[in-house]
């Protein structure tokens, strides 16, 4: 019986890591993406296998070039002979002043966190739509729903655009599709590692749980939206935050 296989963007640390090694646990075949450090991608690939006896690869691709996207798809179905399961994770922020913002790094963040997902959800989407099944979960942030912070206002623009491509994407797939975003709060990742102690302490007070998420309790949700056991979820927005409160 063929084993489920699934992509996850940014798939070579923080929650994309987390997401890879929690799908490897339900013996699923994974696919992790990586635009950047090749050598920890490949590290990764080599540990899943290892551990978990599934297959797992590393595929080089900036998600926001269409060209990269349609090959590195390509690829997966040439080895695999499917997706099943798409995560759209790769995700990077550039904070500055709001009336100081680069326009070279607002554009980048726009590019690889929404039309990143765009084009990831559009070419896999079209592999789904021929298997006449499969699931997309895409990652956005609290920040598009009501937590701002000025000096992130291109991250958090770009994440509301994730949403809305959610909606979008569930009306167009359905039924066959299923299409959910889970919005995390705070969590530790390198996105987040230079954060001051101060910061750190002012942001847990806001959160009920008093403390910031770990990147395996974002990927659980993750796992869960793409099993069976959600098999009645779909255009659904899913906060995962601690309880955060401002």
């Amino acid at each position: 019986m063929k084993k489920v296989v699934a992509l996850v963007t940014g798939g070579n640390r923080g929650i994309g890591a987390s997401c890879v090694e929690e799908f490897a646990k339900a013996g699923v075949n994974v696919v992790i993406n990586y635009c950047h450090h090749q050598e920890e991608a490949e590290k990764l690939a080599d540990y899943i296998k290892d551990t978990y006896q599934v297959d797992a690869i590393s595929i080089q691709c900036d998600v926001s070039k269409e060209e990269e996207v349609e090959k590195m798809v390509n690829e997966i179905v040439d080895k695999f002979g499917g997706i099943d399961i798409l995560v759209n994770n790769a995700g990077v922020s550039r904070d500055s002043l709001l009336l100081d913002k680069n326009m070279k790094e607002f554009k980048r963040v726009l590019d690889v966190n929404l039309i990143g997902t765009y084009l990831c959800s559009r070419a896999v989407g079209k592999v789904m739509l021929e298997q006449k099944k499969g699931k997309i979960i895409n990652i956005a942030s609290t920040n598009a729903i009501n937590t701002y912070y000025p000096e992130s206002c291109d991250y958090d623009a770009s994440k509301a655009g994730v949403i809305s491509l959610t909606h979008n994407f569930a009306l167009q797939m359905a039924p066959m599709i299923q299409v959910n975003c889970i919005c995390p709060g705070w969590v530790k990742t390198d996105m987040n590692k230079e954060l001051s102690i101060d910061q750190i302490k002012e942001e847990k007070k806001k959160i009920l749980l008093g403390r910031f998420g770990e990147p395996e309790e974002i990927a659980k949700v993750v796992v869960f939206l793409s099993s069976n056991k959600a098999s009645y979820i779909n255009d659904t927005i899913i906060k995962v935050d601690g309880g955060k409160y401002n």
